[in-house]
């Protein structure tokens, strides 16, 4: 069984080093995974992810690479060589298969991205695909587990689905975490903490519903104590 601690990654969706670094001191001794996106990385957040490793934290860089194979397979070897835990990556076939290829020998977990939990329906159809968003995030995760990834990400909406497709052994990382009451902002395929994990999410990645709240430490506390009682 993976420690509750181990299960709860906290995004630093913050605009500079000195927020981030912040974020981590508010939550010292009860966090130390955290999770480095888009905005952060071009504030200066690899080296930052560079120093959480080396003081013993977990760092998933969520980056959602895609391009061509020999590029993804390049930028794959850097980021094993930076000691974080786990890379995101959109989950096109030939991407991962390069992706999975690069990564061998090292610790870096791959995880496909399968449909961004910010889309509905509405917003696949725009912009051209004619699955619903279920049906993608299946055909994707079972892509995944094909091509010898470690995990997926996907709203906790789908984990149920998502884990009859992959088994009990890959990752799934659920992002769009909200506890009851929160604001869900710009996402649309949201859940609970406890309902995530009671339909198979592995990791819950969250966000503002820490990062905002008045004491982070409480806030952090409230979702590892529901995430407690709901694997118990």
């Amino acid at each position: 069984m993976v420690p509750v601690r181990d299960r709860l990654i906290v995004g630093l969706d913050l605009g500079s080093v000195a927020e981030a670094e912040k974020a981590v001191r508010d939550l010292d001794g009860l966090v130390d995974f955290f999770k480095i996106g888009y905005r952060l990385v071009f504030a200066g957040g690899l080296e930052l992810a560079r120093d959480l490793v080396a003081d013993g934290k977990r760092v998933f860089l969520d980056m959602k690479l895609l391009d061509i194979d020999n590029t993804v397979a390049e930028g794959v070897e850097s980021v094993a060589k930076t000691g974080v835990s786990m890379l995101t990556l959109h989950a096109y076939p030939k991407a991962m298969r390069a992706a999975v290829a690069a990564a061998q020998g090292s610790d870096l977990k791959l995880l496909g991205v399968t449909v961004l939990t910010s889309m509905d329906e509405a917003d696949l159809k725009e912009a051209g695909y004619a699955d619903s968003p279920a049906a993608l995030v299946e055909r994707r995760a079972r892509q995944a587990r094909e091509a010898g990834m470690d995990g997926v990400v996907c709203s906790a909406m789908e984990a149920s689905a998502v884990r009859a497709v992959v088994g009990p052994d890959m990752a799934i990382v659920t992002p769009g975490i909200r506890p009851a009451g929160a604001e869900r902002g710009d996402q649309k395929r949201v859940m609970t903490p406890a309902d995530a994990l009671a339909a198979g999410a592995s990791h819950l990645v969250v966000a503002r519903p820490i990062l905002t709240a008045p004491d982070r430490r409480t806030a952090a506390a409230a979702i590892l104590a529901e995430m407690e009682t709901a694997l118990q």
